[in-house]
């Protein structure tokens, strides 16, 4: 639940919020997103906190800390909390929250129990995967991201899911939503409506390995894609240590 104090701060001053999406356990990448991000406001995460990587525990505690958090629920942290039946994850997955299982905490796992599906702001939507299936559906392309619009009302809608920063612009007089693919540290003056992805933390897969966020403006409403470099080989020995599978543990130093 959004505390009444955040939605009436949001709705009336100007803030500046650090959205993120897609850690995955990645302790040390979300580490250098907030030195890099600076001062903010606000943290709007759109989940996935676990799966894939080492650290469930760390990142769970360390984003429970931030200040004006608004966190969601992931496809991966439903898995881990058997609210989804992992037949539907490749088997890599499968065997990387089999591991978050055993490795969660009973603190951990409360607290994404009670983690929503879907946050409304004044002029926001947050989901995990897409305003119409907020927890599993991935919008890839614009045929589906053009679908979407019509499930949500606010100006813009938040996603992640993906771990590829992407932004869907939807003109009122246009048929087809338009894909929009940034480039690092772009930043971009939104207007209604559109459905904008930050990338993801801890597992990039647009080919850039480094940690990808964005920082959203409230009162100006701007939108400026950021990414970060963090100590790759330092995660990489945590996820070998741990058994984690090969692929997932390869798979950071390219952003695949």
């Amino acid at each position: 639940m959004i505390s009444p104090v955040l939605t009436h701060l949001i709705n009336h001053f100007s803030m500046r919020i650090l959205v993120i999406s897609d850690i995955h356990a990645n302790l040390t990448a979300l580490e250098a997103v907030l030195t890099d991000a600076g001062t903010i406001e606000g943290v709007w995460c759109m989940g996935d906190l676990v799966g894939y990587g080492p650290d469930p525990n760390e990142v769970i505690a360390l984003i429970r800390k931030l200040p004006g958090l608004v966190c969601l629920l992931g496809n991966h942290d439903a898995a881990a909390l058997m609210h989804i039946d992992t037949e539907s994850f490749n088997p890599e997955a499968r065997m990387a929250l089999d591991w978050t299982r055993h490795a969660l905490s009973l603190e951990s796992v409360i607290f994404l129990q009670n983690l929503s599906e879907l946050a409304e702001l004044e002029q926001v939507t947050l989901v995990h995967g897409s305003p119409r299936q907020p927890v599993w559906e991935y919008l890839l392309d614009t045929r589906t991201a053009t679908l979407n619009f019509g499930f949500f009302d606010t100006h813009y809608c938040f996603v992640g899911h993906t771990h590829l920063p992407v932004l869907y612009y939807f003109a009122d007089e246009a048929l087809v939503a338009k894909l929009v693919i940034p480039d690092p540290m772009m930043c971009l003056s939104l207007t209604p409506r559109a459905i904008l992805n930050p990338g993801s933390v801890g597992q990039p897969r647009d080919r850039d390995p480094r940690a990808a966020y964005a920082i959203y403006d409230t009162a100006k409403s701007t939108w400026e894609y950021r990414r970060v470099t963090y100590e790759i080989p330092a995660v990489q020995e945590r996820m070998a240590s741990a058994g984690l599978p090969e692929r997932h543990i390869q798979r950071l130093s390219t952003g695949w």
